[in-house]
């Protein structure tokens, strides 16, 4: 997007095509403006529109250019944060509302994608959160008891059960959570917006958002050439966006993370690596993950950026880290090409948990989603959707309201991210 093959990478080069879509040009008048055009916007959007509501969604740039259409496609249930750390932060009822949603997040993702005949590579199949060393190991032990006590099915591997569906021997083990799987997260997000816009929902995409005005009982959204006038604006841009659409994005510090795609493997590398069609990450400081997409490309990727010498730095870490992961696999893994690279922002939150603010009247939105954007977007959505609705009110929220808060010391930690990353990529699996 943008001509910028490093935004959206091999998802925008096997994605199906977004529906058409226009400027925002006129004035129009709906009963919701939905500003921000990934997960949970076009996920408000469809269940608005699904209930017979006028909704128009405002995109400053295309469907999915955000979060949406950069990262992993894991689509994980809950949090990063462990089950008892969430209840010891939120005040009740809020974390076990929170809890119960985020865990059941993926089954509405695959619901949805199968009730409107998504073409996303939908496998749920589960993901692999992957222990690195002693330490690694403990951590996914404590996440597999506090989530076993909830009945959630997952299931704690030992390293032997771990490398089958790994494909390597480098891990002490793994927590297979059977909730999860894995998509092309540009063709879901463009999925949704098909089927919200079938379902009656406005799309304007090129359309930044100048800005947003009360007046009398209503908003009106301007863009350079047209006005929305609504009763109600969900504000859904996250950490990306700026100006009038996206006054949460100071509360969150920016994460680079990339993501490269190898050439797709050979029937036998495919026997071998992730053979069961999970997705994988793993436990380490500056985390690694990867998965397969359908043609049989492995996707690997870590935190960073890859612009200025980060690029060069992290492609040659990734070729590194991958002979590492998988030394048994011979010359295919020796002479990994890659086909296709790209990176993008991850939000982070000062307690790694999202927010739901209340901006003024009838104005709403969820931020803050700390990597975890596909479930929680697309349940987040239908949330919001039940808010305007009436269905839900204040006190059935799954968090509470709160204002936003500036993060402290966000643009250095930003590039300490950053540079920290590279400079741990620069020397990592040289041994």
């Amino acid at each position: 997007m943008l001509n910028d093959p490093r935004s959206h990478g091999l998802w925008e080069q096997t994605a199906p095509a977004a529906p058409a879509t226009e400027k925002l040009s006129g004035d129009h008048s709906v009963a919701v403006a939905v500003i921000g055009g990934g997960f949970t916007g076009m996920s408000a959007a469809l269940h608005l529109a699904r209930a017979g509501m006028r909704v128009a969604v405002i995109e400053a740039v295309e469907i999915g250019f955000g979060g949406a259409g950069r990262n992993v496609g894991l689509v994980n249930a809950g949090m990063w944060v462990m089950p008892e750390v969430l209840l010891r932060t939120l005040p009740a009822p809020y974390g076990e509302r929170l809890l119960n949603l985020l865990g059941d997040g993926p089954k509405l993702v695959f619901d949805i994608v199968r009730d409107h005949g998504i073409l996303c590579e939908a496998v749920h199949a589960g993901t692999l959160h992957c222990a690195h060393g002693q330490s690694g190991f403990a951590e996914i032990t404590a996440r597999a008891r506090q989530w076993q006590a909830r009945g959630a099915d997952v299931e704690l591997l030992d390293a032997d059960r771990a490398a089958r569906l790994l494909g390597t021997r480098r891990y002490a083990g793994a927590l297979l959570d059977r909730r999860a799987g894995t998509i092309q997260p540009l063709a879901y997000v463009r999925g949704l917006a098909t089927a919200a816009q079938k379902a009656g929902a406005r799309l304007f995409t090129q359309s930044p958002v100048t800005a947003i005005e009360r007046q009398g009982d209503q908003w009106q959204i301007r863009t350079a050439h047209g006005r929305v006038t609504a009763d109600w604006v969900i504000l859904s841009t996250d950490a990306y966006g700026s100006g009038p659409g996206n006054p949460a994005r100071r509360e969150q510090v920016p994460l680079p993370y990339f993501n490269f795609a190898t050439r797709p493997l050979s029937a036998e590398m495919r026997a071998m690596i992730l053979p069961e069609g999970q997705g994988a990450w793993d436990t380490q400081m500056v985390m690694n993950s990867f998965r397969m997409d359908r043609a049989g490309r492995l996707v690997f990727g870590s935190i960073g950026a890859l612009r200025g010498s980060g690029a060069a730095v992290h492609r040659a870490w990734a070729k590194r880290a991958l002979r590492k992961l998988f030394p048994g696999l011979g010359p295919e893994i020796n002479d990994v090409d890659f086909e296709a690279e790209w990176y993008g922002t991850i939000g982070m939150t000062a307690d790694n948990l999202p927010r739901f603010h209340r901006y003024g009247p009838r104005m709403i939105g969820f931020s803050g989603y700390n990597g975890r954007g596909i479930a929680p977007g697309t349940v987040f959505g239908r949330v919001l959707a039940s808010y305007v609705r009436g269905e839900i009110d204040d006190a059935d929220l799954p968090l509470p309201i709160t204002p936003v808060a500036a993060a402290p010391f966000r643009l250095p930690k930003q590039i300490v991210y950053e540079a920290g990353a590279q400079a741990v990529h620069l020397v990592a699996d040289r041994i």
